[in-house]
């Protein structure tokens, strides 16, 4: 990996962290527009970029919320990575809504899950609609900008031409 790529994601977190100060009204104050980034990051820089970025993204916006769910963040940083990840495949092979569906189905259905058995139906339930419009705005978000600055990215920071 190349220190440009490393900048890149670097950046992408950074963002996150921007993001994650945009809160959705939630029953968790963790529900925020820092997937954005990490979305966007995983179309331009792959699938593992895109990952460690929702992973960290997510982090850092529980932290700054308050991590009011304590370590089972991590739980949730890294169905966040997976999710990131899956959407990544899918749009890279031309499957956008695909990916997006996928996303938004994920987070919204299948992330908070295991919250079901730890904590109860209320908070699963209460937490649904939070969790789908945050994962629609994510992901409109993203699929606005990732087409753009794709096409930015694109030969302008890849490997450099031999001369």
């Amino acid at each position: 990996m190349n220190i440009k790529k490393i900048s890149l994601i670097s950046l992408f977190i950074a963002l996150c962290v921007a993001g994650a100060s945009i809160k959705i009204p939630a029953v968790v104050s963790s529900v925020a527009l820092d997937m954005v980034p990490a979305l966007v990051g995983s179309v331009m820089l792959g699938s593992l970029p895109g990952a460690t970025i929702a992973f960290i993204g997510h982090l850092l916006s529980a932290l700054f919320g308050g991590m009011p769910m304590g370590p089972l963040h991590l739980l949730v940083g890294l169905e966040m990575a997976a999710l990131v990840w899956l959407f990544a495949i899918f749009y890279k092979k031309g499957y956008r809504l695909l990916a997006s569906v996928l996303f938004v189905t994920g987070n919204t259905v299948f992330a908070p899950l295991p919250f079901l058995f730890l904590i109860g139906s209320g908070f699963y339930v209460g937490l649904m609609p939070s969790l789908f419009i945050g994962s629609v705005f994510n992901t409109g978000i993203a699929l606005i900008l990732a087409p753009r600055l794709a096409r930015f990215y694109e030969g302008r920071f890849q490997k450099e031409a031999v001369r």
